[in-house]
């Protein structure tokens, strides 16, 4: 989003024209949080790469806030070339959002939720699954808006490593993260477009079986470096690497 540091609020659709109004929860966070005034600007987004800068006309408070918005300038942001989706083994309490959260800030284009073998959560089918999924989903909304990106990255149902396999084997590259592997992360050869799946086990670590698993699906392990990261900030610092050995960044 180059060119603006203006707050990034989510809508289902841009409307069409010049004028546009900004209400439900996200202008109640404009109104009752961020104490947005006349005059003041922002940028409005539907996630998928489509945004508008719009100065605030008129703010209406009160339990139905609204914002008028004039709207100042459009553009639309393509796709990378080279996507990320980070695949994260599903782990106990908050470290698996704090881990959406990073990954969003740091760039993933979408984040595929794993059942690994070692992981304490389980997410069963169900209404709980669900309510953390939602979790999930929620945190990378809030992480995009934050880092200001005008794509939001999906947040996938999750896979077991059966399911896992298939992916990585459809993926132009599928990376695994691992702290015994001998390939490192910033002498791998790396594809210029296509599709990187980057997985993060569980704080156990991933098992010997799904290890031989994923590499029958041709996935490939490697290491960051001499230190072992949590699950939680693996994939944050990986895809640093990978921003900065592609054109991602550029």
């Amino acid at each position: 989003m180059p060119g603006t540091t203006s707050p990034v609020f989510l809508v289902a659709a841009l409307p069409p024209g010049t004028r546009a109004v900004l209400d439900g929860e996200e202008a109640r966070h404009a109104v009752t949080v961020r104490r947005m005034r006349a005059g003041e600007r922002l940028v409005l987004t539907d996630g998928a790469g489509t945004a508008a800068e719009c100065v605030i006309e008129a703010v209406r408070p009160g339990r139905d806030a609204a914002l008028d918005l004039a709207i100042e300038r459009r553009w639309t942001e393509p796709a990378p070339r080279l996507r990320v989706t980070v695949v994260q083994a599903l782990v106990k309490g908050d470290r698996g959002e704090l881990a959406v959260e990073l990954a969003t800030e740091a760039g993933a284009d979408a984040v595929l939720p794993w059942r690994a073998e070692r992981s304490v959560a389980r997410w069963e089918d169900g209404a709980r699954g669900a309510k953390a999924l939602a979790r999930w989903q929620s945190t990378a909304r809030a992480a995009a808006k934050q880092a200001r990106r005008v794509w939001v990255p999906p947040v996938e149902e999750p896979v077991d490593t059966t399911g896992l396999a298939a992916v990585a084997k459809a993926a132009s590259l599928a990376l695994v993260l691992e702290g015994s592997a001998d390939e490192r992360l910033t002498r791998v050869d790396l594809p210029r477009e296509g599709d990187i799946l980057l997985i993060v086990g569980p704080e156990g670590g991933i098992s010997d079986a799904e290890l031989r698993t994923l590499r029958s699906a041709d996935a490939v392990p490697v290491r960051l470096g001499p230190s072992v990261l949590r699950t939680s900030t693996a994939a944050a610092v990986a895809l640093g690497v990978l921003g900065a050995r592609t054109d991602r960044w550029g």
